[in-house]
C-alpha cells in the first residue's frame, strides 16, 4: 500500500490526494464557490489516470472545497473568451466531454460527496459518479434555460438514467434549486446525511467498498454501462466475459476461502 500523498498537478484549483484507499478529487475554487474553469475541467483526466494507476486506491471521491459548495457550475466568468465563438466553444466542449467521459469510464467506484451548491456542470459532475451522497444543506440545479445555453444529449440521457424523463424536464424547464430532500426523491442522490456526519459516513462507506474484490465490482460496473444503453448497443457478451474474469481470478478464491475459514477476505484485483 503507497502512504498517504497528494500528487501535483499543473493547476492549484484542484487538489489530488491518496489517503489509504480513498483517492480525493477536490475542487478548489472557493472564491467562485467551485466552479470549474478550464484548467479544472483538463485536470479531472489525468487526476483519475493517477488513481487508476495506484493499486493502493480503491475509491475515488470528489468533493469541493470548504463549506459553501460541491461544484456551482462552470465559470461563467470565462465565457466571453471560451464560448463566444464557434470554434471556442468546440474547444471547450471537448475539454467538458472527455472530462465526463474519463469520470464515466473510470475502473473504480467513484462517489460524489455533495454539501452546498451543486449546480448545472456540478450536477453533471455528479451524475457522472456511480453514487452521490449529500449532506441536507444541497442545493441542486442546472440554469441552462437562463442562459440560454444547449444541453448536450450525452448530459441529459445520464439525469434522465437517474430521475426518469419528467423529472428530468423539471429540473431543466424551471431551473429552480432543488434540496437535498427533493434530490433524493428523485433518486438524484443515494442518502442525505447531515452536514456535521457527511465526511464521516463517506470514509466508512469507502472502507466498506475498499474491502470488497475490485474485478467483481468492476464487472459490475461496467456491466451497468452496457446495459443502460439501448437495448440493440449493449455487449452482453463483453458482460459475460467479465463474468467469467471474475471466476477465473485469484480473489474469487478467496473470497470462497475466507467465507469456509470464516475470516475476512483479503482482495488483490487479480
Amino acid at each position: 500500500m503507497s502512504a498517504d500523498r497528494t500528487i501535483k498537478l499543473k493547476t492549484e484549483r484542484m487538489i489530488a490526494r491518496i489517503e489509504g484507499p480513498i483517492g480525493w478529487m477536490i475542487f478548489n475554487n472557493p472564491a467562485r464557490r467551485n466552479a470549474c474553469s478550464t484548467d479544472m475541467w483538463a485536470a479531472m483526466p489525468e487526476i483519475i489516470d493517477a488513481f487508476e494507476k495506484d493499486p493502493a486506491v480503491r475509491v475515488v471521491v470528489l468533493r469541493g472545497i470548504g463549506e459553501t459548495a460541491f461544484v456551482s457550475g462552470a465559470d461563467i466568468s470565462e465565457f466571453e473568451q471560451t464560448r463566444s465563438s464557434a470554434e471556442s466553444n468546440v474547444y471547450y466542449e471537448g475539454l467538458t466531454e472527455k472530462a465526463g467521459k474519463r469520470l464515466a469510464e473510470c475502473r473504480k467506484p467513484t462517489i460524489a460527496m455533495i454539501h452546498g451548491f451543486c449546480i448545472g456542470g456540478g450536477v453533471g459532475i455528479a451524475v457522472g459518479c456511480d453514487l452521490r451522497i449529500s449532506a441536507d444543506d444541497g442545493k441542486f440545479g442546472v440554469p441552462a434555460v437562463r442562459l440560454g445555453l444547449g444541453y448536450g444529449p450525452a448530459g441529459v440521457k445520464k439525469l434522465m438514467d437517474l430521475v426518469g424523463p419528467s423529472y428530468t424536464k423539471e429540473i431543466f424547464f424551471t431551473a429552480r434549486h432543488f434540496t437535498a430532500a427533493e434530490a433524493n426523491v428523485m433518486g438524484l442522490v443515494n442518502r442525505v446525511l447531515p452536514k456535521t456526519e457527511l465526511e464521516e459516513y463517506v470514509r466508512g462507506y469507502c472502507a466498506t467498498i475498499a474491502d470488497n474484490a475490485p474485478m467483481t465490482i468492476n464487472a459490475l460496473k461496467r456491466t451497468v454501462a452496457e446495459l443502460v444503453k439501448a437495448s440493440p448497443a449493449a455487449d452482453i457478451d463483453y458482460c459475460n466475459r467479465l463474468v467469467t474474469e471474475c471466476f477465473d481470478s485469484q480473489d474469487f478464491i478467496e473470497g470462497r476461502r475466507a467465507f469456509m475459514e470464516k475470516r475476512r477476505p483479503v482482495f488483490r484485483g487479480v
